[in-house]
């Protein structure tokens, strides 16, 4: 089939590095403007452009889709099909339905749950113990389309955002493929989302990082693990300003105040938590540092108990 394909970030590769193993004609490849990174502000291309130009593909990098000029561009390309998986930019209609075959997505969530920006990040983050990947028909409304099929999966207990969004990046690469089939030999269905069953996940933000340790060991234990790689859960109670936590596990019960630390050692540091729970620190991060063991933070940050 000939595809035209959107998207940006490292979960997006998995799905064209699918497409271009199954034999489909790539027209070309949309993706987000090379930004300028750290102190240098030198340009840096997106995943999605890297692979792309290993596989020798057309690539538009458009900072509007609303001008005229994109939707010209996909006329021109003449696409069978769009295919969007975590592009970045809302498509006109017009866009949407250029194709003959319409415009899928691979989203990472099983809809209509977690619409929106960071449906990963969210289903941890609430504690879901299960998430999923669905291959839906676009339209108008963010993430409102037509359902074509969803794989579910489990979300391990210690799992964290950017390992899921790895694993997940591979299953959304699987159901694509399936759901081409499927449009290819004309038996792909068309589920309706009910949108009462709805839900956001809104972006990230810096506001979410500090931890409340009013809160259980589990929640906190969520919101560590939701929020890696950024913006990352902190909390000074360390002392020495704020710190970064990448990892900890519950730990026990206590009758002492909400973020009181009650042991620093080898096996890491115990801080209480909300409802009598306890959660051991194992790694985190300084500022200014690196990411390291909280046993070894600690021999060069000795914590008073």
């Amino acid at each position: 089939m000939r595809i035209l394909f959107m998207g940006t970030p490292d979960f997006a590769v998995a799905s064209l590095r699918r497409l271009a193993e199954d034999g489909h004609d790539i027209c070309g490849v949309f993706t987000q403007p090379d930004k300028p990174k750290n102190r240098g502000h030198k340009l840096v291309f997106p995943p999605v452009k890297e692979y792309a130009l290993t596989k020798g593909f057309p690539i538009y990098q458009p900072t509007k889709l609303r001008d005229g000029e994109a939707l010209a561009l996909v006329r021109g390309l003449e696409p069978e099909l769009i295919v969007v998986a975590a592009y970045g930019k809302i498509l006109p209609e017009e866009i949407l339905n250029t194709p003959p075959y319409g415009s899928i997505n691979v989203h990472s969530s099983l809809l209509p749950k977690y619409r929106g920006a960071a449906p990963i990040n969210w289903a941890i983050l609430n504690g879901e113990a299960e998430t999923g990947v669905s291959i839906m028909y676009m339209a108008k409304e963010l993430d409102a389309g037509d359902v074509i099929l969803q794989k579910p999966t489990p979300i391990g207990p210690e799992e964290d955002a950017q390992a899921l969004t790895a694993r997940l990046a591979e299953l959304g690469a699987e159901a694509l493929a399936e759901a081409l089939a499927q449009l290819a030999s004309g038996t792909a269905s068309r589920t309706p989302q009910d949108g009462a069953c709805s839900t956001y996940a809104s972006m990230l933000s810096k506001d979410m990082s500090p931890i409340d340790w009013t809160r259980t060991a589990r929640e906190i234990g969520c919101q560590i693990r939701g929020l890696i790689p950024w913006p990352c859960a902190s909390t000074e109670i360390l002392g020495g300003g704020a710190v970064k936590v990448f990892r900890a596990q519950a730990a026990g019960e206590t009758a002492a105040q909400p973020g009181t630390i009650l042991a620093a050692g080898k096996q890491g540091i115990d801080v209480a938590c909300g409802g009598g729970t306890v959660l051991r620190i194992l790694e985190l991060q300084a500022q200014g540092g690196k990411r390291m063991a909280a046993s070894a933070y600690l021999l060069g940050h000795p914590l008073q108990l």
